[in-house]
């Protein structure tokens, strides 16, 4: 139920963030793209800089705010099936899941460090 729950927040955020992006600045990804092909790389914005243009009702923030959500989703998936096999005391599943935890742990690392 929580993981659904999450699931359709995060459709909500991404659907209002796409209809905002069309409503304010329907070229905004066009030209980002367009300047990256001339080589003018934009500078990189922390998660606090999203956040807090999500919060001002910035489209692209809302839509990496919605993207950050649906994130949740396997992470999440996967630390209560870690939880639940720990409770069962079902220790290869434990060393199954938490292998699979780590490298999601360890790809969101890589992603937010490249």
């Amino acid at each position: 139920m929580l993981l659904r729950t999450i699931l359709i927040a995060a459709a909500m955020i991404l659907i209002i963030g796409l209809v905002a992006t069309i409503a304010a600045s329907p070229g905004y990804y066009v030209q980002r793209y367009s300047a990256i092909q001339a080589g003018h790389n934009h500078a990189r914005e922390t998660l606090a800089q999203e956040f807090a243009g999500a919060v001002r009702g910035d489209p692209h923030g809302i839509t990496t705010l919605g993207l950050l959500v649906l994130t949740l989703v396997p992470l999440g998936r996967v630390a209560f099936c870690f939880l639940f096999f720990l409770k069962e005391r079902d220790y290869a599943y434990v060393g199954f899941t938490a292998y699979v935890l780590i490298g999601l742990l360890i790809g969101v690392w890589l992603g937010h460090m490249g």
